[in-house]
């Protein structure tokens, strides 16, 4: 076997772990919000069977609209350097979770619910900073929490610390 051969494995072997992890990660994305969806439906008391109604139409078209866009800056093309990946796919979750949380403030009525949702978007802000400048990404400019009448942010990490996200 020549030399090159042997170089190729380790990074055919991460590209194959990559998308493997990021089938893994997005089966599990996809498996929490649907649990999530039936625990705030049933904490708010309404029963999953009486889901939807029309007045919940905008709230579903809008929580549509975040996981479509999650969903597709998480299924990023591996670059061979694992913890930018891991960054990359973990920022637009976690921004996911921030903008399903601004369209229930902007929709939802249940107060604890909704002190949770601005928990949320507290906590997973400060987790997509801490992944940024773990992987030595420039944080965007400071911006004041989201509030109901903001729409949903833009989502991409893949290593650019200038776009706002």
């Amino acid at each position: 076997m020549n030399r090159n051969a042997l170089r190729l494995r380790p990074a055919v072997f991460q590209a194959s772990m990559l998308r493997r992890m990021t089938r893994v990660a997005l089966a599990a994305s996809l498996r929490a919000v649907a649990c999530a969806t039936v625990a705030c439906a049933t904490l708010a008391g309404a029963a999953p069977a009486d889901m939807p109604t029309a007045s919940e139409q905008p709230f579903l078209a809008q929580n549509r609209s975040v996981m479509n866009k999650m969903m597709t800056y998480m299924a990023i093309e591996p670059t061979g350097d694992v913890d930018r990946d891991f960054v990359a796919m973990m920022v637009p979750h976690h921004q996911g979770a921030v903008d399903m949380a601004v369209a229930y403030l902007r929709f939802g009525n249940n107060e604890k619910l909704r002190r949770l949702a601005q928990e949320i978007i507290v906590t997973q802000q400060q987790e997509i900073a801490a992944m940024r400048l773990a992987v030595g990404e420039r944080l965007p400019p400071s911006m004041p929490s989201p509030t109901q009448a903001t729409p949903p942010a833009s989502y991409p990490s893949h290593g650019d610390g200038d776009v706002p996200h």
